[in-house]
């Protein structure tokens, strides 16, 4: 009742200056409950004629099932009156013109926690102008409480400590289960690829054999790529280029690679899971000779989802690819789903 009363005093205000188009303070139709023995309020739709004159739209807030219908001629009057408010939680802008989406955001976004950008498209599926996603900030700056509300793990991590450290690679590999580049690298001496998830060891390295890069491995992985990017194919085209000479693709590159580290044979590798980044940092030409360091790089083992699933986990692998001066031209991390013991 104190909460309904608020809100009735509030509207009062905002009536003083503003018409009452639709509502009534005082008289609420109910389905399924009396009104007498609750806190209902119709709800209330007020008419600002001058919003950005009338100002005391933007600064009385009734926490109710208040709303106020306020006139613009231009998008920029439209912004100017959205920002009047000094913070809200959320705005929501109804077009199909991503044109006028952007225009809106870059000049009101300082002033809403979100901005829903509504259209036909996804009308369908949005959560409502009031609805936070768990992953979504929810609050907003001055009046909408100065921060945000955090849902989801980003919410979680608010209650856990973080806490920096320091050290060699090696040292910082071995606390953190994760291989970090520059670490000492245990050679493998049987392959990788025939150990089990369980056996593998962070910082296991395998060392490849080598490759000489050819002008015809260029040009027939630019035959079977369709790949015929002037770099790799028109020597004459590379003026105002970085580039001395053909140079070999970079999907080549780690093609090649994965050619010289997969183990052919069947074992507890059961398939390639994708590539989580890759860099190719250097130039390689034809004649440049290159091999491959694939270390452990970190395991995550996943429980069974059914009887019939195969144990397993994933393996992801620090790719180096280096060239006959020792230094790298292509690095990324590649996963692969390996078999636990049961």
């Amino acid at each position: 009742q104190k909460q309904l009363e608020s809100v009735r005093r509030q509207v009062v205000l905002l009536a003083e200056k503003n018409e009452i188009v639709y509502g009534n303070l005082e008289d609420v139709d109910v389905m399924g409950a009396d009104a007498r023995k609750g806190a209902f309020l119709s709800p209330i739709l007020l008419y600002n004629k001058m919003p950005l004159r009338v100002k005391s739209t933007h600064r009385i807030e009734a926490f109710g099932p208040v709303s106020t219908i306020m006139p613009y001629k231009k998008l920029e009057d439209a912004i100017k009156i959205a920002n009047l408010g000094k913070g809200s939680l959320v705005s929501t802008i109804c077009t199909y013109d991503d044109a006028i989406a952007t225009d809106y955001v870059m000049n009101a976004a300082a002033f809403h926690g979100r901005i829903l950008i509504l259209n036909r498209e996804s009308g369908v599926m949005n959560t409502g102008h009031g609805a936070v996603m768990p992953l979504l900030a929810h609050g907003g700056p001055g009046r909408a409480g100065g921060g945000e509300e955090l849902g989801g793990m980003r919410g979680v991590k608010h209650y856990l400590q973080r806490t920096a450290i320091q050290g060699t690679p090696t040292s910082l590999t071995q606390v953190t289960r994760i291989y970090q580049p520059g670490a000492k690298q245990k050679e493998a001496i049987i392959h990788p690829f025939r150990k089990y998830f369980d056996e593998l060891e962070i910082g296991e390295t395998l060392t490849t054999a080598k490759h000489t890069v050819t002008v015809t491995d260029i040009i027939n992985f630019a035959n079977v790529s369709g790949d015929h990017f002037y770099a790799h194919v028109d020597e004459t085209s590379l003026d105002g280029t970085i580039f001395t000479g053909r140079v070999a693709h970079g999907y080549y590159l780690m093609s090649k690679a994965a050619g010289l580290f997969v183990e052919a044979k069947k074992g507890p590798v059961l398939l390639n899971y994708g590539i989580e980044e890759m860099r190719f940092t250097k130039p390689v030409y034809p004649g440049t000779t290159i091999g491959v360091r694939l270390t452990v790089k970190e395991k995550i083992a996943q429980e069974k989802r059914s009887e019939d699933d195969v144990l397993k986990g994933i393996v992801k692998w620090y790719v180096d690819i280096y060239d006959d001066e020792n230094e790298t031209v292509a690095v990324g991390t590649i996963l692969t789903m390996v078999k636990r013991k049961e």
